[in-house]
């Protein structure tokens, strides 16, 4: 009795491991059994953290992507939605679709939130054994949890990403019994799938991301510092592209200074410049430089591909500064690459 009594009151970790293990035969025989040690039973908690940052919600497309992907994320089992931020209308849609909202969020000199102050706010805030950053134009189908499952169960230490697939929506969703077949159906014939470059959802353990450097969310470098990080620590870095499928809704750069992608933007160049770091190693990496990939809930090693070959080369070859001989073979690597893509 006492032993339990310690692990409900002081071993966080333990206890977490058994909130993630809920829906095993034996834990939920453990739990009609001993009622009183084992509340769990009666409160359904969640697997899944699922948080982001929004835009504001003052433009009238960006504001239906944005409840879209919200409500799509909703209609999932075993989730928590977090909104972080103070953005226009983030209190408003938390407080509609019953979420928590965090809007105490650091800032850098633009007014921009910081990756590493979000992480953060989800790790302190939630409970659940996995965490997920997603931008808040994706909409997510019951996939992502059920990949994120099978993965625990073959890996401790991982990040899962994936290409995205781009779709046109400029009106609200329905969201009836059988959503998810209409959207893939739909998605399978308008849209298109992403190039793999960066990726727009991260689902990881929550002890890990946990010193991140201070990125502005929304602008380049930090998605791509975030795979190279994973794969220099040696966790399954895995492209889930396979068996999830997330749709980007698409929108322009409105909400941006100027209008304009944020690619050259100041903001970029000093995620960028922090990406770097001292050692001056960060290559961009992206979802063809993952060490693993998802297929049908196995995680394996990725298939052999030219593009994956030249990728490998372009990053074995790079040098530290753009200029000389090594830096002309990487310019035209890259080339071969994008071409390959």
């Amino acid at each position: 009795m006492y032993f339990f009594k310690f692990l409900n009151s002081h071993n966080h970790n333990i206890l977490l491991r058994l909130k993630g293990s809920q829906q095993t035969p034996a834990f939920s025989e453990l739990c009609t059994r001993h009622p009183a040690l084992f509340p769990l039973k009666t409160e359904q908690l969640p697997y899944l953290t699922i948080f982001t940052a929004p835009k504001p919600f003052t433009d009238l497309h960006i504001r239906t992507i944005q409840r879209n992907a919200i409500r799509s994320w909703t209609e999932l089992d075993d989730v928590e939605v977090f909104l972080v931020g103070d953005e226009p209308g983030i209190a408003e849609t938390a407080a509609e679709f019953g979420l928590s909202h965090f809007p105490e969020v650091r800032c850098n000199d633009w007014g921009t939130p910081l990756v590493n102050s979000i992480f953060d706010l989800a790790r302190q805030n939630s409970t659940s054994p996995l965490l997920c950053y997603v931008n808040a134009d994706i909409l997510l189908m019951p996939d992502l949890v059920e990949s994120a499952r099978r993965v625990q169960t073959q890996s401790e230490r991982f990040l899962i990403i994936g290409r995205r697939w781009d779709l046109d929506v400029t009106q609200p969703l329905e969201f009836p019994q059988d959503w998810v077949a209409q959207l893939r159906k739909r998605t399978f014939s308008e849209g298109s799938l992403h190039h793999p470059a960066g990726s727009d959802y991260f689902v990881f353990p929550r002890e890990l991301f946990d010193d991140m450097p201070g990125f502005a969310i929304g602008r380049a470098g930090w998605d791509n510092w975030a795979i190279y990080h994973a794969v220099k620590q040696g966790w399954d870095t895995i492209d889930a592209t396979h068996d999830v499928m997330i749709v980007h809704q698409n929108h322009d750069y409105r909400h941006l200074p100027g209008g304009k992608p944020h690619y050259d933007q100041e903001e970029s160049l000093v995620n960028i410049r922090l990406a770097r770091g001292p050692e001056n190693n960060y290559t961009g990496y992206m979802l063809i430089d993952t060490n693993r990939e998802l297929r049908d809930g196995r995680i394996v090693h990725p298939r052999f591909s030219l593009l994956r070959l030249v990728r490998r080369l372009e990053v074995f070859i790079i040098p530290p500064g753009e200029s000389g001989f090594r830096w002309w073979i990487t310019r035209r690597l890259r080339r071969l690459r994008k071409r390959l893509v």
